[in-house]
């Protein structure tokens, strides 16, 4: 008697450390990715921070060149050309990496971490009971209500 309550025993404690080691192995995966949306949207910023910069910089260059523009525009030769051209182009750069810059900072349509909240709804689902999940009727059942055929084979 003793010995067959042992060995169930044993049977649930090596059952209970299963489910452990596996609701561990789980979290880990939800941290490796977690941390690894982490580094994305850590780049992301960065990037964005890195552009915005660059663009402000290049405004700034083109301010510089609006005012000597304004200056050169009364003395004569194809100074006035160059000096307009450069400041199109800086201010055309700037205003397009402050644009990009923008939409980094909004960021994807999920949001942030939303594979990570996605895979714990999904792992939240999966631990509901039995009697809680209510199945949704896919349309072919809807539709059918015929029985299917025995298969044919001996």
């Amino acid at each position: 008697m003793s010995r067959g309550s042992s060995s169930q025993s044993g049977g649930l404690f090596e059952s209970g450390k299963r489910a452990v080691d596996s609701i561990v192995e789980l979290a880990l995966v939800r941290l490796e990715l977690f941390t690894s949306e982490i580094a994305g949207e850590k780049m992301r910023v960065f990037d964005a921070l890195l552009q915005a910069t660059l663009g402000l910089v290049l405004l700034g260059l083109a301010l510089v060149g609006v005012m000597g523009f304004a200056v050169l525009l009364f003395w004569e030769g194809y100074r006035l050309v160059a000096v307009g051209a450069l400041t199109i182009i800086f201010a055309a750069c700037g205003a397009g990496l402050l644009f990009r810059a923008r939409n980094l900072l909004r960021g994807s349509a999920g949001g942030p971490f939303a594979l990570t909240i996605g895979e714990l709804q999904r792992d939240r689902e999966g631990l509901r009971p039995a009697s809680e999940m209510v199945p949704a009727p896919s349309p072919a059942t809807a539709t059918t209500t015929a029985p299917s055929p025995a298969p044919h084979g001996k």
